[in-house]
């Protein structure tokens, strides 16, 4: 068997959040530094464009993400780090994909269904209002992504499962009419992979407005962990860690050895503005060099674009020649050729 090939998309719609960095950015970090996986990713900024029509935003977002990426340990020597819209192969195998995707394979997108649904919901006219065909081909340029680095795995969260199962079907479409040029993905879903709460007790997520942001300076970070909601139990009173969001918190941060001694310290009773002293220090440590490292290099946006070229240059030598092979494929090569 072949050397695995891993990819990863990262939108370009927001500042990254600790959410993003425990579920996401971590594993992938430590993935980048595998011998055995050849790693890819790529900032998705033309996928961005599908939910943000802020210019400013988006190229501000490109930078905030990339240099996250690199402040936090990326290894851009042995990944190929590159931004989507660089890769001129993408939007042309994404055209020569939709020619063989099933419309109706479409209509079944979570995404598309769910906006359909909304406007039912809100009793519009027409069942399509304000849904561009940015989100219906969405699955189509997420597939194109993927295939045109003939990735093996593909690590998502369950939402994206459909999408990579779309992609399975599209990439099996073109092999069945056009020759085995397509490797079939698989997703890899990590099922111990931390989803934080954020300062109101749900899923930390930007469309709730209730993230902390990775980077956020040391008062504001302090201040942020001191907005958690807590109960109202006082200090002496024995306290359950499966239902704090302080604990789950701490626990996506701190040592093996740590998270035991903080669960007997809530078995005993904690004081809720002492668990959160803890919890600050122990994020405050795992991340201030990593925010002094992010905010050199949002002083130096030319070196984060030289590390985005680079990895462009890296991923355009797979995928200009392969784009070769696709287009003859498909008729689209020299007269009589």
């Amino acid at each position: 068997m072949g050397q695995e090939i891993s990819l990863t998309g990262i939108t370009t719609t927001g500042t990254p959040h600790l959410g993003n960095y425990v579920g996401a950015i971590r594993p992938a970090i430590e993935a980048s530094r595998s011998p055995n996986t050849r790693t890819f990713y790529f900032l998705a900024d033309y996928h961005s464009l599908i939910k943000c029509h802020d210019p400013e935003r988006v190229n501000q977002s490109s930078m905030e993400v990339a240099a996250a990426w690199i402040a936090l340990g990326l290894d851009t020597d042995n990944a190929i780090f590159y931004r989507q819209s660089d890769i001129p192969e993408i939007p042309e195998l994404t055209w020569i994909l939709t020619c063989v995707t099933a419309k109706g394979l479409m209509n079944r997108a979570h995404a598309y269904k769910a906006a359909v649904a909304e406007n039912e919901t809100t009793g519009a006219n027409d069942p399509d209002k304000a849904i561009t065909m940015g989100l219906f081909s969405y699955p189509v340029l997420m597939a194109a992504d993927i295939l045109m680095f003939k990735a093996t795995q593909v690590p998502v969260g369950r939402d994206q499962v459909q999408h990579l199962e779309m992609a399975r079907d599209i990439a099996a479409r073109f092999n069945h009419h056009f020759g085995e040029l397509f490797v079939l993905p698989e997703a890899v879903v990590d099922e111990n992979t931390a989803v934080l709460a954020g300062l109101d007790g749900r899923k930390m997520s930007k469309s709730y407005n209730n993230t902390i942001p990775l980077f956020a300076p040391e008062k504001k970070l302090r201040k942020l962990i001191m907005k958690i909601k807590t109960d109202a139990s006082p200090p002496e009173a024995p306290k359950d860690p499966a239902t704090s969001a302080l604990f789950e918190i701490y626990r996506a941060f701190a040592q093996p050895d740590e998270i035991e001694a903080m669960r007997r310290r809530y078995a005993e009773g904690i004081a809720w503005g002492e668990m959160k002293q803890t919890l600050f220090e122990t994020i405050n440590a795992i991340l201030a060099e990593p925010r002094r490292r992010y905010a050199e290099l949002t002083e130096a946006p030319d070196y984060v674009e030289s590390v985005l070229c680079n990895g462009a240059e890296r991923a355009r030598a797979i995928s200009a020649p392969f784009l070769k092979q696709i287009r003859r494929a498909v008729g689209i090569r020299p007269i009589g050729g």
